[in-house]
């Protein structure tokens, strides 16, 4: 049994099929980002599953995607939990930009390939490498035009009281935000990120108000600046997006584009579908 693995932030995806590339089953779980969580939770999160847990002995190849998975010491902290529960897996672990750009790029086509999801990334595919010009350093620092990021936005919107009054009203309703409510949740509680994520719905319904235009363009403005302008030859290639955010905002990301004479390819929310046939091909055509 293959089991192929896409993990966000906010949730997991599983895959698993036969030697010939049928599909076995297909699950879910909560995100397992090594980065904001510690390994009893994510341990907890697969083993609490019952495809996963029934199956953990059948699966002899463990392909993993995920969020926080571009250090090493991440990298080794998910590997020591997949090998204690798929004790008898070959396991391929990798960063999540590697999903995106298996599910969406042609093969020899380069290609720049954005997440925009819980988080954010960027990253290059020259027709056969990947270059991943700008290591992420996570929510605090980076992941501009992702859901954390905007959630942030709002959140800060709101206290700085730049909210109409309409708006500022409808937020209250829609979340809890006294002070201890969101400094507990940011400070305090696992998967801080996925938390300010939460918040990024009501911008999406909302984004034809000028506050939330507004916000949304100058998210976008520093992504594109400070992530796609970072490879050369930008203005030729294609430039994918991955994610719900990009997903739902890419009327947002194509006028954006235009503006900075970017080429728009294609987007998806999610990579799963993409990566299933990625790998159904490399079932049948191995190298």
């Amino acid at each position: 049994m293959i089991l192929i693995v896409d993990s966000g932030s906010t949730k997991t995806d599983w895959i698993a099929v036969n030697s010939k590339g049928s599909v076995l089953f297909s699950t879910q779980t909560l995100g397992l980002n090594p980065q904001v969580l510690s390994s009893a939770i994510i341990n907890e999160r697969i083993i609490n599953n019952y495809d996963l847990y029934q199956n953990r002995n059948k699966v002899t190849t463990l392909y993993f995607y995920g969020a926080g998975c571009g250090v090493e010491s991440s990298r080794r902290r998910i590997e020591k939990i997949f090998r204690e529960v798929f004790c008898k897996a070959e396991l391929d672990i990798k960063e999540d930009t590697y999903a995106a750009v298996y599910s969406i790029c042609k093969t020899g086509e380069p290609s720049i390939v954005c997440i925009l999801g819980t988080g954010s990334n960027c990253t290059y595919y020259d027709g056969i490498h990947i270059d991943q010009r700008v290591v992420s350093l996570g929510y605090v620092l980076m992941d501009e035009a992702s859901g954390n990021f905007f959630g942030k936005q709002l959140i800060r919107s709101y206290y700085f009281n730049e909210m109409p009054e309409e708006y500022s009203k409808a937020f209250e309703k829609e979340f809890k935000l006294d002070p201890d409510t969101i400094k507990e949740n940011i400070y305090r509680r696992e998967n801080p990120n996925t938390y300010l994520a939460t918040f990024a719905k009501f911008m999406i319904d909302r984004k034809d108000h000028p506050l939330m235009k507004e916000i949304i363009r100058k998210g976008l403005k520093r992504f594109i600046e400070h992530q796609v302008l970072q490879f050369d030859d930008c203005k030729v290639v294609p430039i994918h997006f991955v994610g719900s955010i990009a997903f739902y905002l890419q009327n947002e990301i194509k006028e954006m584009l235009i503006d900075y004479k970017l080429n728009i390819g294609d987007v998806i929310k999610r990579p799963i579908d993409g990566l299933l046939k990625f790998h159904k091909t490399q079932i049948e055509n191995p190298i």
